[in-house]
């Protein structure tokens, strides 16, 4: 959720804590590292979003695997963006702090495409 709300807020430093700098987001306009994570950031008008369905599963000591729902309200570069995604992460504990270091989401089955963009 700190990833989500830091997002939200345009809190780059916040995002940085909880996000590598390595990370790599999957998404269907390509995909995307830390500087288009910033720069998308820039762009989102985020209203809300919403967790729900969460559920993670270990991948070794350091390695975690969560999906979840995320259900957004927002308008990104002028143009309506929300909806409900499918959404994915991978976690890493990096020296005692875990960071995500993969993310994809992809929006829900039968619902109408908005303007189709991410976080």
């Amino acid at each position: 959720k700190a990833a989500w709300q830091a997002f939200k807020d345009k809190d780059a430093a916040g995002f940085k804590k909880v996000v590598s700098p390595k990370m790599v987001g999957v998404y269907d306009d390509g995909i995307a590292g830390m500087k288009k994570e910033l720069a998308d950031m820039k762009k989102w008008d985020m209203k809300s979003f919403a967790i729900t369905d969460y559920k993670v599963v270990a991948a070794g000591a350091d390695t975690m695997v969560s999906s979840y729902k995320v259900t957004i309200a927002g308008i990104f570069d002028g143009k309506d963006a929300g909806g409900t995604f499918n959404a994915g992460s991978v976690w890493s504990n990096q020296s005692g702090q875990w960071q995500a270091i993969f993310h994809t989401n992809v929006r829900e089955a039968g619902v109408a495409p908005a303007a189709q963009k991410k976080e």
